[in-house]
């Protein structure tokens, strides 16, 4: 981190942690003294797995963004309204969760489905949108340090995304637990260094 981006990344860890915390506050603690604590405890299960999805989401575009500002040495103002879009994203995920484990298995579980959906679609393109910014070469905005290929590999790991989350929210309308699958796949792919997730999808 160098003392240009410092304040980029410490803002932005803010924003990660506030976001991430603030999941927690869609599980609700059951009443006392009704009797039927371990009922109502698994009758939350939704709860327990749009927050679980979110936690590992958002944990994971932390890595990734910590990543990308090892990579990056410089800022300009179009860089800091791109990772203002990025954050804004990011904040907004509770919001979708919360919705989410309030429909699963309901009838308006589609709907919540395709927000939940629509949200990491759009992280996705903010994240592609950041990083091709700052790797444009004449820009130079990267650390000196940082080679062609470790560029390329960001790259192709991040062209990854808003294709799959498309096909998550097209299976909205197939299958829930299809849809929360593929979340999940992808966020165990992102959580890969790029060098170990290029070398996986090929």
């Amino acid at each position: 981190m160098t003392a240009e981006t410092s304040r980029v990344e410490a803002f932005s860890d803010g924003v990660f942690a506030i976001a991430i915390t603030l999941l927690i506050l869609e599980i609700k603690i059951p009443g006392a003294g009704s009797g039927a604590l371990a009922a109502d405890l698994l009758g939350q299960w939704p709860s327990y797995l749009s927050f679980l999805i979110s936690f590992a989401f958002i944990g994971i575009m932390w890595i990734n963004h910590h990543r990308l500002f090892t990579h990056i040495g410089r800022c300009d103002d179009v860089l800091l309204v791109l990772n203002l879009l990025l954050l804004l994203g990011v904040v907004v995920v509770p919001f979708p969760t919360a919705v989410l484990a309030m429909h699963l298995g309901r009838p308006d579980q589609r709907a919540a489905l395709i927000l939940y959906n629509s949200t990491y679609i759009f992280i996705a393109v903010a994240f592609n949108l950041l990083w091709r910014y700052a790797s444009s070469g004449k820009r130079h905005l990267l650390a000196g340090d940082v080679d062609a290929a470790s560029v390329q590999r960001i790259s192709r790991q991040y062209a990854f995304g808003p294709v799959w989350y498309l096909v998550c929210l097209a299976l909205s309308w197939v299958s829930a637990a299809a849809s929360l699958a593929l979340n999940f796949a992808l966020a165990c792919f992102f959580a890969l260094p790029p060098h170990l997730a290029v070398s996986k999808r090929r």
